[in-house]
């Protein structure tokens, strides 16, 4: 065995030691169980402990922030999700600029989320680029340099959905993660309590290729601020396993692989060439490989409770029992409260900006044995527990 094989060998005993540990909530006992009997057990979560382990279960991630509210990858959708007392902030979606700098955009493409098309100095800088094999039009954060990026403001990314965000369009800039990284810092102090985040890789295999790793650019930063350690406060997830698996030879962070729509193939694995879905690696020994180099998966709600045709819910799937089996926790993605995203049976009336039943859809995924959940309303996501967990 070689040097490198044997640390990484060392470094999965280690993971799986941490399983069984930090990342398992309350204890490896909260996991598997159902409905009644594992809320039972949540009730204790969150008491002690270092790590994931130190935080309640059902976890509740406030996604980009507390973007129901404010717009998203922002400081003050950041430090509202924290106010509204998320237990992680997804900061941030991950993306690099020209010169090297790692800043927060939930995706590259950014005409959707800052005020860039009203800048005249970049009008030329709009184009066409084929993002992960498909045709996107609009302004790339890998064409900007930090400098440049600064001068823009960020803006609500769904106004037919939040027209009340559009009222803060223009109050934030874009953050970037070194930034995130010391606001983390910041926020515990004043808080009195660890400050979690949650940051994702995007389109690692894209920016790798234009000579913009992520990895190691993230990786440097979680080095620098003392960061990088298993019971570190930050867990990094990506939509392709192979970040995940260049993150794990590079940091001891707890790790999350990120699954879309069954049918769908990881990007990393279309460039390879490797032919299987989602829907391969939800399978016991896709999930059994995951456990290899991860502590975690965030499926789709979807995976875990499909839809019919007519948009309500179906029966849960065996995802939940199946990763439990291996020791993955699970986080899916994602809670909002407006009638859209939710299942039909909890939609009222069909205004794109009115709330549904989302309690009654909180209560039907928590159901599950879902270890957490990513949500837009982090103050809903709570009150979903409380209830809950009541029984």
């Amino acid at each position: 065995m070689s040097g490198d094989q044997a640390n990484g060998q060392t470094r999965e005993t280690g993971r799986r030691a941490l399983l069984g540990a930090a990342v398992l909530g309350a204890g490896g006992a909260v996991l598997g169980l159902p409905g009644a009997a594992r809320a039972a057990d949540a009730r204790t979560a969150g008491h002690g402990g270092r790590g994931l382990k130190g935080l309640p279960v059902p976890t509740i991630i406030g996604h980009r922030g507390a973007s129901g509210y404010r717009p998203e990858h922002t400081f003050g959708s950041y430090e509202l999700a924290l106010d509204l007392g998320a237990d992680i902030v997804e900061a941030g979606d991950l993306v690099p600029t020209k010169d090297g700098h790692l800043v927060c955009r939930h995706e590259p493409e950014i005409g959707g989320t800052t005020d860039v098309a009203e800048h005249r100095e970049f009008a030329d800088r709009r184009t066409t680029k084929m993002l992960d094999g498909v045709a996107t039009t609009g302004w790339f954060t890998e064409d900007f340099t930090l400098a440049e990026l600064r001068t823009l403001r960020a803006t609500e990314r769904i106004p037919a959905n939040r027209p009340h965000n559009t009222l803060y369009n223009g109050h934030w800039s874009i953050p970037t993660f070194e930034e995130v990284l010391k606001w983390q810092d910041e926020q515990t102090r004043k808080r009195g309590k660890q400050v979690w985040i949650y940051p994702e890789t995007k389109h690692p295999t894209y920016f790798r290729k234009l000579g913009l790793g992520l990895e190691e650019r993230v990786a440097k930063l979680l080095r620098k601020y003392g960061k990088d350690g298993r019971n570190s406060p930050v867990v990094l997830q990506s939509f392709e396993p192979t970040s995940i698996q260049r993150l794990n030879r590079l940091v001891d962070n707890p790790l999350v692989v990120l699954l879309s729509s069954a049918n769908s193939r990881p990007y990393d694995f279309v460039e390879a060439n490797d032919p299987r879905t989602v829907a391969d690696l939800i399978t016991p020994a896709g999930l059994r490989e995951i456990a290899g180099y991860a502590q975690g998966i965030g499926p789709t709600l979807d995976l875990v409770i499909p839809r019919k045709a007519d948009g309500t819910l179906a029966g849960p799937t065996t995802l939940v029992a199946d990763a439990h089996r291996v020791g993955l926790v699970l986080h899916p993605y994602t809670m909002r409260n407006e009638n859209p995203f939710l299942p039909a049976e909890y939609r009222k009336g069909s205004a794109a900006d009115a709330y549904g039943d989302v309690f009654g859809a909180f209560k039907a995924y928590f159901a599950t044995g879902i270890d957490g959940v990513f949500t837009d309303n982090a103050d809903t996501g709570l009150l979903a527990r409380a209830d809950f967990l009541k029984g």
